[in-house]
C-alpha cells in the first residue's frame, strides 16, 4: 500500500503542469474548465505573427474590448486633421449610459451638463471603460460603420463595430439573451482581436506618438482581475477588458484582449473570450489569472 501511495505521488510530480505542455494543449485545458461556457483564446507572437487558439470558430461579443479600437479610429482622425486632442463635446445627463466599469465621466455628467475634450473621452474611455466616453467617441467618429471600414482599410478583418455601448446594451432587451448572444453586431475573430493588437504595437495603424498614447492608456486601465493578475512582478500588460449582462445567473461575456511584456522587453499577444458562463466570480478569476500565468511562462 505505502509502496503504491509512493509511486502515484511519483506520478503525481512527474506529469507536467499545462503551463509546461505543448501551448496548443495548455490553452485547451483552459477552455475545458471554462465549460460548459464557450472560451475562445488567442496567444501569438507578434514578430512572426505565428499564433496558437481554441474555440475560434465562431465570432466573440467584444463588449468594452471594442474601446480599444473606438479610440485608436478616433486618434487616426486627429492624426488626419479631422479631430484634435483639444476640442470639445457638450455632454449632459441625457448622454450618460450606465453599466460602465467605473463611469467617472457619467457621474459627473450627472451633476449638469460639461464640456469634455476629446483627450478626456480618450482616457475615461479605455482607463476606466466609460460608456458615456465611448459612445460620446464613436459618435465624433462618424459611427461604427466608419469605424469598421477604418479597421478593414488597415487590414483587421473579422472585427466590427457597429453600435455604441447604450444601443448595444439594449439588444439584449430587444433580442432576448439568446438571440443577443449570437447577434453579428460589435463582434470579433480571435485573429481579429490579435491582429488589431499586432499591428498596433507594430505601429502599422497609429503614428509612434499616437501608438504610444493608447497603448498607455490600455497599460494604466484600472480593471486588476483578469489576465494581468496573473502576471508574475516585472511583467506587464497593456490592454482592455469587457464584460457583459448577467441574465438569470448567466453571464454574456468576460473578455480580456492586451499585449504582455516581459521584464526582458519580449512581448506576446493574448486575447481571451468567455461566453455564456455560470462560474462564479472566483472561477473567472481564477481562470484569467491562470492564462496570466500561462503566457508569462512561455516567455521565460
Amino acid at each position: 500500500m505505502v509502496r503504491s501511495a509512493f509511486c502515484a505521488l511519483a506520478l503525481l510530480f512527474a506529469v507536467p503542469s499545462f503551463a509546461e505542455a505543448p501551448l496548443q494543449a495548455s490553452l485547451q485545458h483552459l477552455a475545458d474548465r471554462a465549460r460548459p461556457a464557450r472560451l475562445g483564446i488567442i496567444v501569438m507572437d507578434p514578430t512572426t505573427g505565428s499564433s496558437t487558439q481554441v474555440n475560434g470558430e465562431h465570432p466573440f461579443m467584444m463588449m468594452s474590448t471594442f474601446k480599444a479600437p473606438v479610440a485608436a479610429a478616433v486618434l487616426a482622425q486627429v492624426e488626419q486633421g479631422r479631430l484634435t486632442l483639444s476640442q470639445t463635446v457638450r455632454l449632459g445627463p441625457a448622454d450618460v449610459i450606465e453599466g460602465s466599469a467605473v463611469r467617472s465621466l457619467g457621474e459627473r455628467l450627472k451633476k449638469g451638463p460639461a464640456d469634455v475634450s476629446v483627450d478626456e473621452l480618450l482616457s475615461a474611455s479605455v482607463t476606466q471603460s466609460d460608456n458615456t466616453a465611448v459612445d460620446a467617441l464613436v459618435r465624433l467618429a462618424g459611427g461604427g460603420h466608419v469605424i469598421s471600414a477604418w479597421l478593414r482599410e488597415k487590414g483587421v478583418a473579422g472585427m466590427r463595430i457597429d453600435l455604441g455601448e447604450g444601443d448595444f446594451g439594449k439588444s439584449f432587451d430587444r433580442l432576448g439573451y439568446a438571440k443577443a448572444l449570437d447577434a453579428p453586431e460589435n463582434t470579433t475573430t480571435l485573429e481579429g482581436a490579435a491582429t488589431f493588437l499586432r499591428k498596433l504595437q507594430g505601429g502599422e495603424l497609429l503614428s509612434p506618438a499616437s501608438t504610444t498614447k493608447l497603448l498607455g492608456l490600455m497599460t494604466s486601465q484600472v480593471i486588476p482581475n483578469r489576465i494581468r493578475a496573473g502576471l508574475p512582478a516585472g511583467y506587464s500588460i497593456a490592454d482592455k477588458t469587457g464584460t457583459g449582462p448577467t441574465v438569470d445567473g448567466r453571464l454574456a461575456a468576460w473578455n480580456d484582449i492586451g499585449i504582455v511584456t516581459a521584464p526582458d522587453g519580449r512581448k506576446m499577444i493574448v486575447a481571451a473570450f468567455l461566453r455564456d458562463s455560470t462560474a462564479t466570480q472566483a472561477e473567472r478569476e481564477a481562470l484569467f489569472g491562470d492564462l496570466g500565468r500561462l503566457v508569462a511562462a512561455r516567455l521565460k
